[in-house]
């Protein structure tokens, strides 16, 4: 199984918290849920964190079976329409960047 993370690296606006979460799960999720071969899509929203540790208030993943499926979404059209309406969302709320990265979970037979 192929997982690829999203990590928002930074913090919420002051005072924001509460319409990000319910941008992200009203606006982001709903577009990203509708990539083709997705076998899960979840966010988590961090919550305090150790001084000097990174921040990152919200983390994206979405499942694929395989690479290849992971390569046939991002070169789907829902890949813009999904980056639009997060970019969106992170205008308005956000302060930092995106962190992205891919883990292959490997299955062996015992």
């Amino acid at each position: 199984m192929i997982t690829r993370y999203a990590l928002f690296e930074g913090k919420v606006k002051d005072g924001e918290a509460a319409a990000f979460r319910d941008a992200v799960m009203e606006t982001i999720l709903p577009k990203w849920k509708q990539f083709p071969g997705a076998l899960d899509v979840r966010v988590t929203f961090a919550e305090a964190r150790d001084e000097g540790a990174p921040e990152y208030p919200m983390i994206l993943a979405v499942n694929y079976p395989d690479l290849a499926t992971v390569e046939a979404a991002l070169a789907s059209p829902v890949r813009a329409e999904a980056r639009a309406a997060t970019e969106a969302v992170l205008s308005r709320f956000f302060e930092g960047r995106i962190h992205h990265h891919v883990t292959v979970a490997h299955e062996f037979a015992l």
